[in-house]
């Protein structure tokens, strides 16, 4: 296993949609346990396969205090049970060191392959809801900053291009 790069905001590929996953192959099972070796290294709950400059539909997330619950999800799609919005101030990999309020369905239900292929539909709220509907919006090119105003994504952009150029 590896521990991959993460792409940091403003990074364009962050803003790449990512293509369906058309076969789950053993290179699919490798970038899966590099994915989660990064994650907990990070360390984090979700990373999309995006965020590690590898443009297919697949995340992984492991909202368990102690790591014992990874959940692969390849070509998620997402239905929302619950109309009723939730407030969970969220942060990210590709954001370091920044977190802000998004509001997002509190319940879905999330229909996916498995690690292994295998098609799976799953009914998900709290954090777990939430932290799915992030890293999709990841696979779509979108980011949570995408959801704050204008003026406080500018703030971001700007600090963080600093920090860029100082470990540069």
């Amino acid at each position: 296993m590896a521990i991959l790069d993460i792409l940091e905001f403003p990074d364009p590929r962050l803003r790449t949609r990512a293509r369906p996953v058309t076969e789950v192959t053993d290179a699919t099972r490798t970038l899966i346990d590099d994915m989660f070796e990064t994650m907990y290294a990070a360390p984090g709950i979700g990373l999309a396969a995006t965020q590690v400059d590898v443009h297919e539909r697949l995340l992984v997330i492991d909202v368990s205090d102690d790591r014992s619950e990874p959940l692969v999800f390849i070509n998620p799609e997402v239905e929302v049970l619950d109309p009723e919005l939730g407030e969970y101030d969220e942060g990210c990999l590709s954001v370091p060191g920044f977190y802000e309020t998004v509001n997002r369905p509190r319940r879905i239900r999330a229909s996916a392959l498995d690690r292994n292929g295998e098609p799976f539909t799953r009914e998900l709220e709290g954090l777990l809801a939430i932290c799915l509907q992030h890293e999709i919006d990841h696979l779509d090119g979108k980011l949570f900053v995408d959801y704050i105003s204008p003026l406080k994504r500018q703030r971001i952009r700007k600090k963080l291009e600093k920090d860029q150029r100082r470990r540069a």
